[in-house]
């Protein structure tokens, strides 16, 4: 097995006593675990960051063995360790993907958002400017796996317009007609992922509690429950950005 290909940094793990287990994430390969020899040097901890971009060369002798990978750094996230809600977001993101996709398996979508969303968070002094793109990334996250939501038409009444909620049981869009007599029940769908755009911030709040909700009931149980706490401290920092000064 060889894959020369770009790659995201998600995980890093240490193994051993120079070297780390690397989970990568590409475009053509998905998500591949490797060994880095000297992975805990000076030189490369700098180059194995989460959220970094980098040239992997990954190889091995068989399917079942572990790769080892060489890389060399493309592009470095690192100024936004300093910044705690950027900090905070691209660990989420790279956490969040390292944990729940399956090996090997190629998610080229999965591959171009995640790296759309780094981008507008090293580019966005404020979660405003990559709150949408966020929750947008959750939502085709839960998709590939399985999860997806239906946005697009009323669960009820087969409609496609005037949506505003989601049942937090089905999934499923609910209209304003229709959820009236629900609406404590219900969980807001918030418009921009309806109409498209940056979002509000009481959208981008809405959307985070949305799919927040699936998250937790779908992809963050058993093993990856802990999880759950890494995305609060996220949203309470998007909160706190949030509110008037």
């Amino acid at each position: 097995m060889r894959i020369d290909a770009p790659a995201l940094v998600c995980a890093v793990k240490a193994h051993g006593e120079h070297g780390a287990v690397v989970r990568l994430m590409t475009e053509r390969h998905g998500l591949q675990a490797a060994y880095v020899r000297g992975a805990r040097g000076r030189r490369m901890r700098a180059v194995l960051i989460p959220g970094n971009r980098v040239q992997a060369r990954l190889s091995a002798r068989t399917d079942t063995q572990l790769a080892h990978a060489e890389v060399e750094l493309d592009h470095s996230l690192a100024p936004l360790i300093q910044e705690p809600l950027p900090a905070a977001a691209v660990e989420w993101l790279t956490t969040l993907t390292a944990t729940t996709l399956p090996e090997g398996q190629p998610y080229p979508g999965i591959y171009l958002l995640l790296e759309a969303v780094l981008q507008a968070v090293e580019a966005a002094p404020s979660a405003s400017g990559w709150g949408a793109a966020l929750v947008r990334y959750e939502l085709l996250l839960l998709a590939e796996l399985g999860f997806g939501l239906d946005l697009d038409r009323c669960v009820l009444s087969g409609s496609t317009c005037d949506l505003v909620a989601v049942s937090p049981r089905s999934g499923r869009a609910v209209s304003s007609a229709e959820a009236a007599p629900y609406r404590q029940q219900l969980l807001p769908l918030p418009q921009f992922l309806q109409t498209g755009g940056p979002g509000t911030w009481p959208e981008i709040l809405q959307g985070l509690e949305l799919t927040g909700h699936f998250l937790v009931r779908d992809l963050l149980t058993e093993r990856t429950a802990h999880l759950a706490d890494t995305r609060e401290r996220l949203v309470e920092r998007m909160r706190r950005a949030a509110a008037p000064s």
